[in-house]
């Protein structure tokens, strides 16, 4: 039930806003991380690939997947590849017969650098997943509640962090790719 009000927050928000006015929501195509060390971003692949829908199989045109740059090392790595997304994901999303592809998710990079908190943004998916970009591994978010913040098109996290500190507001926007507005 959450996943559709979400969804359909999306939709609203993308088709009702220009390309200037959904940069206020959503990190389209890449985000660069909170201590500016490396970038996300989706790189389209060359082929496109055919994939059973639940209506109807259909051919995905150049399909996304989210790599990662390095800007120390200046080396782009790929993170999350449709080479392996669809089958791990599947031992998650066991109530979801359909294969899910990287860019069907909106990504919420948490504030240590190292979390990505997995949101459908356009399948009818019951559950999120979360991915360790160190280890390279991907979860099934199982806690209910709160996961550090409330998960909206974007989330707000305002207040002090001690009691000696300025009062200080924090904007989390997800991470989409350009094909999930298009």
């Amino acid at each position: 039930m959450r996943n559709i009000f979400i969804i359909t927050l999306l939709l609203l928000i993308c088709s009702n806003a220009s390309s200037d006015q959904s940069d206020k929501y959503f990190h389209i195509g890449k985000m660069v991380s909170y201590d500016k060390k490396f970038t996300l971003y989706f790189k389209t692949r060359e082929n496109a690939i055919l994939a059973r829908g639940e209506d109807l199989n259909y051919v995905t045109d150049y399909p996304q997947d989210l790599y990662l740059y390095d800007h120390k090392l200046k080396k782009d790595l790929p993170l999350i590849s449709y080479e392996w997304f669809p089958n791990k994901a599947k031992l998650f999303l066991m109530d979801y017969d359909y294969p899910v592809f990287p860019e069907d998710f909106a990504y919420y990079l948490l504030e240590d650098n190292n979390t990505l908190v997995m949101v459908s943004a356009n399948k009818n998916i019951s559950k999120n997943l979360t991915f360790d970009i160190q280890k390279k591994e991907l979860r099934s978010n199982d806690r209910s509640g709160k996961l550090g913040f409330i998960i909206s098109s974007y989330a707000k996290n305002c207040g002090y962090a001690a009691l000696d500190k300025k009062h200080e507001c924090n904007l989390f926007k997800p991470l989409i790719s350009k094909n999930l507005i298009n």
